[in-house]
């Protein structure tokens, strides 16, 4: 089961860096496009481990970057995000 605080610390590799800037740039490049992301859209045409584009997106919401739609309960996959601000 997806845990985001033990996921978190595989971010700060290489490769974790990598797929969290790969997933930063698809989730800016989407909300300027749409508004709103949904996590499945995020991680298009990023290759690796599912909770680690979860995490991708767990930190962005962690820095302030991004925030989540809470009123909606969805699968991790079906997951919206907008902007903050």
């Amino acid at each position: 089961m997806y845990n985001y605080q033990e996921t978190k610390q595989r971010l700060f590799t290489e490769d974790g860096q990598v797929m969290f800037l790969k997933v930063r740039d698809q989730v800016k490049r989407l909300l300027a496009e749409a508004g709103a992301v949904r996590a499945q859209e995020a991680w298009k045409g990023v290759c690796g481990d599912s909770w680690m584009m979860l995490a991708c997106l767990d930190r962005l919401v962690e820095l302030r970057e991004i925030r989540e739609l809470n009123d909606v309960k969805a699968p991790g996959q079906h997951r919206v995000f907008v902007a903050i601000g």
